[in-house]
């Protein structure tokens, strides 16, 4: 799998996307929520540097999602079995997914303020 041309390994990329979305209804829900976060940047023009905050985060909410999901499919498939280390595995995934979509809401919450108060 090595050394593909850059058009088969985009295509890897799109299924794997395809497979999450499929499969992971956070995934889609953080989805809406970044088409959502979307509209508001477009109705509000909070200025270029808010944009950009809000689409990093955005992006990286999604980026650790996939992440998780890829972990969670691999120790499956590997361990199907529960075990006190895999579920821990599992649920430390999760919290970073949590902690950025926290992070994210908290950036959110400074650009409505900054909107808002100026």
């Amino acid at each position: 799998m090595k050394n593909r041309p850059l058009h088969e390994r985009f295509g890897f990329a799109l299924n794997g996307l395809r497979v999450v979305w499929r499969s992971e209804k956070s995934f889609r829900t953080e989805c809406a929520c970044a088409v959502a976060a979307a509209v508001v940047l477009l109705i509000l023009r909070p200025g270029w540097q808010w944009a950009a905050l809000i689409a990093i985060c955005t992006m990286i909410v999604m980026a650790l999602e996939l992440l998780n999901s890829a972990l969670e499919y691999l120790i499956d498939h590997i361990h199907p079995d529960i075990s006190p280390a895999i579920k821990h595995s599992k649920d430390a995934a999760a919290a970073a997914v949590l902690v950025a979509s926290c992070g994210s809401i908290c950036v959110a919450a400074l650009m409505l303020l900054s909107v808002f108060l100026s």
